[in-house]
């Protein structure tokens, strides 16, 4: 199940760094490139509760491998689409099934282990999520340059498809495939919660891609105000439902578990932050700079594998530091991104600096992520892993979408305004975006510091 998750991570960036190749073969706009990255995001996100519901209801280890197939035969599509509309739409199914796949992982988590063990596993969890986020940059280089058969970028998607079939047979072997039964069995799956989240994220997400190339018409603006109108329907909906002994996508008890309202924040911050960070970084080197697919993917390598080992790692460290760790790492983010866009400043390549800003980044990133998710879940009831699994995976694809919409179209609005695309002007828009990246994850640091005095 970690193999899939591995996979369903890797998949979220490895088109970041095949962007600038898609855009070219397919002549797609930088909206449609957005869409193509976030589009993705926007069915994983707003699926996840129901996926974890639907876990529980027929049996994990089925949902998962019902999850898998759809990922599978998703990305053999996305690596045939012929053109950027089709590649979206594959893109939107692709997220779909990483839904159903991986929030079963983290119900599983919860279900099998307990107390330090849990921990440990918790620990691995965030781990491959994390190294399979920053690697897909490196893998989706590589394959890019390589090239493979004439294909360009098509073997970013069709390299999962033997994956896929590999972990599909194993799944059936090993994994428990009856149902949860009891209580969770006669749960509702909230439909109406549904419709009404995956619309107002639509109507947030559609604005801020296509808002900036269409020069923020009148729609957007209005699109923008009925997502926050829809989300206030929404809640209100869940509230009265949850009243009346219903089965809420986002269950209140939850929410008032010790950590968990303040682990949303942080989450939704800390993965804002890194999508945007690599999806403006991408854009800038390979765009900017020149940089070939495989140069741009490696050039992400210290951010992958600090972000890793701190994440395998940071429980070691001494009892004392444990609770200041997610503020410290917030704000390490903040220094390491604002120094990355200091290195790149001028239209340089930015020089060794660049590589420790990338590590710091990547350390802090973890110690933000890894912490907050594993302190957050590690003591939620067996009961409530589901809802408390499904809430957190939800949160963080939702800030993973959050920030390709928002920093990417700053980045894109930013280079359209200092003129004709080179070196200096993607440099000088990359650096206004990391200093909104760095005032985003100092914001993050006040805020867990602001809760570990109560």
């Amino acid at each position: 199940m970690l193999g899939a998750l591995f996979m369903a991570a890797l998949d979220v960036f490895i088109v970041n760094v095949a962007a600038p190749t898609i855009g070219s073969d397919l002549r797609a706009s930088g909206a449609d490139l957005q869409l193509v990255v976030a589009g993705y995001a926007i069915t994983y996100s707003v699926l996840m509760i129901t996926g974890a519901r639907l876990g529980d209801r027929l049996g994990h280890g089925r949902v998962h491998l019902a999850g898998l197939a759809v990922f599978t035969a998703a990305s053999l599509a996305c690596g045939l689409a012929r053109g950027s509309t089709e590649l979206i739409v594959f893109r939107l199914v692709q997220g779909a099934g990483s839904a159903l796949m991986i929030t079963q992982v983290l119900s599983l988590i919860q279900r099998m282990f307990t107390g330090e063990a849990r921990a440990r596993a918790l620990g691995a969890y965030s781990a491959v999520l994390a190294v399979g986020a920053a690697a897909g940059q490196v893998v989706g280089g590589v394959l890019v340059s390589a090239d493979l058969f004439g294909t360009g970028w098509r073997p970013v998607f069709l390299v999962n498809v033997p994956v896929g079939v590999v972990l599909l047979l194993l799944g059936r072997r090993v994994l428990p495939l009856g149902g949860a039964g009891g209580r969770e069995r006669a749960r509702a799956l909230d439909l109406p919660g549904l419709v009404l989240l995956g619309a107002s994220v639509s109507l947030l997400t559609v604005p801020l891609v296509l808002g900036q190339e269409e020069d923020w018409p009148r729609w957007s603006w209005l699109s923008l105000a009925g997502a926050v109108a829809l989300f206030a329907v929404f809640c209100g909906h869940e509230a009265r439902l949850a009243r009346r002994g219903g089965a809420p996508l986002i269950t209140p008890r939850v929410l008032r578990h010790p950590g968990v309202g303040g682990a949303v924040f942080r989450i939704l911050a800390a993965m804002s932050v890194n999508a945007g960070f690599l999806f403006a970084l991408t854009l800038h080197v390979q765009g900017g700079l020149g940089y070939s697919a495989l140069r741009a993917g490696l050039t992400f390598g210290p951010t992958a594998v600090v972000f890793g080992a701190v994440s395998l790692t940071w429980r070691k460290w001494p009892a004392a530091w444990q609770r200041a760790l997610a503020p410290a790492g917030f704000a390490l983010t903040a220094v390491s991104v604002a120094g990355v866009g200091l290195a790149f400043h001028g239209g340089g390549d930015g020089g060794a600096v660049l590589y420790a800003g990338f590590a710091g980044t990547g350390a802090g990133l973890a110690l933000a992520f890894s912490p907050t998710l594993t302190g957050a879940l590690a003591t939620v009831r067996p009961e409530d892993a589901a809802d408390a699994s499904g809430l957190l995976a939800t949160v963080a694809q939702l800030g993973q979408l959050i920030g390709v919409a928002s920093f990417g179209t700053l980045f894109l609005n930013r280079l359209e305004s200092f003129g004709p695309l080179g070196p200096y002007s993607s440099a000088e828009a990359f650096s206004v975006c990391a200093w909104a990246l760095a005032g985003t994850a100092a914001v993050g640091a006040v805020s867990g510091l602001v809760l570990r005095r109560r």
